[in-house]
């Protein structure tokens, strides 16, 4: 998606949209991060890279994703702050290993 031809209230619109979807399959789907997910605007880079090379999935879901790898792939990841902020900050993808030094 070209950002620079979109109009304003449809780029609100997007990200309203994008705010709002889960990853519903996959490493980052419902199995591993209860109870839906992680938000798409959370996936790591390299996670929506790994689609762009392969292809992102058909349907608006793909379109999405397509439009957060395009956003953070030109540094504007930022957009997503005040979304993250009403959801309670950035949902962490990072799994933590139990400590068994004690």
């Amino acid at each position: 998606m070209d950002f620079t031809e979109i109009d304003r209230g449809d780029f609100r619109n997007l990200l309203i949209e994008i705010g709002q979807s889960w990853m519903p399959f996959g490493k980052f789907g419902p199995k591993d991060y209860p109870p839906r997910g992680v938000p798409i605007m959370d996936l790591p880079p390299e996670y929506l890279s790994w689609f762009k090379e392969r292809g992102f999935p058909k349907g608006r879901l793909g379109e999405l994703l397509e439009s957060v790898c395009d956003l953070k792939e030109v540094g504007m990841d930022l957009v997503f702050e005040p979304m993250r902020k009403v959801n309670g900050g950035r949902v962490s993808v990072r799994k933590y290993k139990p400590r068994t030094d004690f």
